[in-house]
């Protein structure tokens, strides 16, 4: 009995011993930084650019600055500085993975496929899909694309839907919005498909932007969202709390009118609708 009662012991305290340490969770990783480490674009204008003056701007950004920031400052008690790293679609589920950033904030659709691999806030704008073109182009949207050349960004939602809804479309994709938007106007492909709003901010930056229009109606949904490492309840919690004040002290109308309103270089009207959806994600305090 005795032995018995030895060996019993001997294995809970090899299955304590052999147990992995509480994983570290992202809260603890800036309170002991300091830093909260943002994934986000270098070049989609106006979600997050580098503008003329070397200066890391946009909306996303301004979102993180005056929303998560403040809501991680007063969750661990102390100021938390802001890091930038540069995030593409191919490499932003990486660079969360293997902990190099702490949050995706750029224009990163909400998917049930993406839930499978991070978690997501609550939604901060809505979008659809659709295309740039040459002024003169005679592509008039998704049903005038089949054999034309097609640019897409690699990863997207976008390129998923080309190729499931019109597979005779020549997609070819491209790691970046600067490199696909080349290709169009170097004439190797008839149109580059993105997020509408993108479009209209990349159109907007262009030389010449009157030699480009956007053209057909949403071929798809795209709400975008911050995303994060699965199953970080803390910190996501923290994340949506600065989001919902945004939302609900009127301070998201004011960043969205500086960066959408009419007198921003890419007017993109906030729709009754979309309003509505924004202040229904506020939960009661």
């Amino acid at each position: 009995m005795k032995r018995l009662l030895t060996l019993v012991v001997a294995f809970a305290l090899g299955l304590a011993a052999a147990a992995p340490a509480h994983a570290e969770g992202t809260l603890d990783k800036i309170n002991q930084s300091g830093v909260l480490v943002i994934g986000t674009r270098t070049a989609s204008p106006p979600f997050a650019y580098v503008n003329k003056s070397n200066e890391w701007v946009g909306f996303t950004i301004d979102l993180v600055e005056q929303g998560v920031l403040p809501s991680l400052s007063k969750k661990l008690g102390k100021p938390i500085k802001l890091e930038k790293k540069e995030s593409t679609p191919p490499t932003r589920i990486p660079l969360l993975t293997s902990n190099a950033v702490d949050l995706i904030a750029g224009t990163m659709t909400d998917t049930r496929a993406r839930r499978d691999s991070v978690d997501f806030s609550i939604t901060f704008f809505v979008t659809g899909a659709q295309f740039l073109v040459k002024r003169t182009s005679p592509i008039k949207g998704i049903e005038s694309i089949a054999n034309r050349r097609v640019a897409a960004q690699q990863g997207s939602t976008n390129a998923k839907i080309i190729r499931e809804r019109v597979p005779t479309a020549k997609l070819q994709e491209f790691p970046d919005q600067p490199a696909a938007f080349q290709a169009l106007t170097q004439g190797q492909v008839d149109a580059y498909t993105n997020d509408g709003i993108q479009l209209y901010g990349l159109r907007a930056k262009a030389p010449k932007p009157d030699d480009w229009k956007v053209v057909g109606d949403f071929f798809s949904y795209e709400p975008y969202g911050m995303a994060m490492r699965k199953n970080d309840s803390e910190f996501r919690a923290a994340v949506n709390n600065g989001l919902m004040e945004l939302i609900e002290s009127g301070k998201y109308l004011e960043l969205y009118d500086k960066w959408f309103g009419p007198k921003s270089e890419t007017p993109y009207p906030l729709t009754p609708e979309n309003r509505r959806f924004l202040i229904m994600q506020v939960v009661p305090k």
